[in-house]
């Protein structure tokens, strides 16, 4: 594996086969009888107790992490302290059957109950925080879980499976390690009948697609490229440094982090250079210095990306204000960049480009960048800053998932999380989000002897 920070391999991971994950898959399906048959109450029980188990190993945890994906070690640690808090707040939650008739002759219940196994499939932007949304609730409603960390960073996830591998029941949840082909091999596995993936918007397909051909169920999070729509009214000094700093979290490579901001065309040169200064002055560096404001890129495929998604703007007639080339230095990094006077439709825009850039694009009526907005593939989060009463009129016209007033990307573990169009299906996080790693049963017990059959009831012939 390789430390994005230098650029070099510090490490080795071993590669899970496609008979170790046929045997895996098989563990999982024979411990999933048992693991669902337990009373509510025992596996909240496991689940704080993965908590305690990560928060013993958090620093090595936290360390592997910042090596394998760059980002600043305090990050890295809080990323860790929240995966932990995670199982705590999921085991917090109720499935209790809901009654649904009471009526004479009638005692119908609603009852959640668990898919079977669960592939879940993590990225590597939060490897460790994005996994443990998935298995958290997946183990609360009775299923028996299977993550695949991204290929990229993998080490902080096999670390965690040996972590809760020692205070969960064998089979229960296990960690495997392989590139696409493994993945498209779990996913595709008959034993599983429910995959959770966040990823990019092609792979989410691919996913659904494979999926469709055995009616597994799927929870995707296929990103988003968030704008933030700043009105005429906001201070621009202050709402740049947020917008800035919003934009900036784990060097831009967040995928509700702002990627995209639209300003009153009269102060988009104001908005360009406030942003442009903060841009100059952050401090690029290794995560294990503490010095460090931002990260690399996790991978030498993303420099590439983002590199180029940038140059093609530049050709197009944009104009770089800060940043808009490879750090000088070893290791993915790319300096942070704003990039104006971008002609409209440019990738740069249209895309999601995952990294520590900022389009600062001018517009001069909000009514026409909510419809520019609304006509992206995309529709995870967007932002509105300024005057709150008109924020909350413009909102009711975005059409995503979240809508947040003078802040970007606030996610909440009591709050579902999720995107329109092609930003996924389904919700992550909170009730609603356990929810999604269930099946309605409903219990239809036979009327109470003594009544008579009311009509409808007989059989037909």
């Amino acid at each position: 594996m390789e430390n994005p920070a230098l650029g070099e391999v510090f490490a080795h991971a071993p590669a899970t086969t496609e008979q170790r994950l046929d045997e895996v898959l098989d563990e999982a399906s024979r411990a999933h009888p048992l693991w669902a048959a337990l009373p509510p109450a025992d596996r909240r029980r496991y689940l704080l107790a993965c908590r305690e188990a990560m928060l013993s190993a958090a620093d090595r945890i936290a360390e592997l992490l910042t090596r394998e994906q760059g980002k600043p070690l305090r990050h890295a640690q809080a990323e860790v302290r929240l995966s932990a808090d995670w199982f705590a707040h999921t085991a917090a939650l109720e499935l209790e059957p809901e009654p649904l008739a009471r009526e004479s002759g009638a005692r119908i219940t609603l009852e959640r109950v668990p898919h079977g196994v669960v592939a879940a499939i993590a990225p590597s932007n939060y490897p460790v925080l994005l996994a443990v949304c998935k298995i958290a609730p997946a183990l609360l409603a009775g299923n028996t879980v299977v993550l695949k960390p991204s290929p990229v960073t993998p080490l902080a996830s096999l670390l965690m499976g040996e972590v809760l591998g020692k205070v969960l029941p064998d089979g229960t949840f296990r960690v495997v390690n392989g590139e696409a082909s493994l993945g498209s091999r779990l996913t595709g596995h008959p034993a599983v009948r429910l995959v959770s993936f966040t990823g990019s918007i092609a792979t989410g397909r691919a996913i659904a697609q494979q999926a469709a051909a055995d009616l597994k169920r799927v929870v995707l999070e296929l990103g988003g490229n968030d704008p933030a729509i700043v009105l005429p009214d906001a201070d621009v000094e202050t709402t740049a440094r947020r917008l800035f700093d919003r934009a900036m979290v784990n060097s831009g490579q967040f995928c509700a982090a702002v990627k995209r901001v639209y300003v009153p065309r009269e102060r988009s040169q104001a908005y360009a250079e406030a942003l442009g200064a903060l841009a100059r002055s952050a401090v690029l560096g290794d995560g294990l210095d503490p010095a460090t404001e931002l990260g690399p890129l996790v991978s030498r495929e993303q420099l590439t990306r983002v590199s180029a998604l940038v140059d093609n703007a530049v050709r197009a007639g944009a104009r770089l204000v800060a940043g808009g080339r490879a750090a000088p230095r070893p290791g993915h990094f790319y300096l942070p960049t704003v990039v104006t006077g971008l002609p409209e439709g440019t990738a740069l825009e249209a895309e999601e480009q995952f990294g520590p850039v900022i389009p600062v694009i001018g517009y001069d009526d909000p009514a026409t960048v909510v419809a520019r907005v609304n006509a992206s593939p995309y529709g995870l989060g967007c932002s509105l800053w300024g005057d709150p009463e008109r924020a909350d009129t413009l909102a009711r016209s975005l059409d995503c998932g979240t809508v947040w007033t003078n802040t970007h990307g606030e996610l909440r573990h009591d709050v579902p999380f999720g995107g329109h169009r092609h930003s996924g299906i389904g919700v992550e996080y909170g009730h609603w989000g356990l929810l999604e790693y269930t099946q309605i049963k409903i219990h239809h017990p036979a009327p109470r002897e003594g009544l008579a059959p009311r009509a409808g009831d007989q059989e037909s012939s």
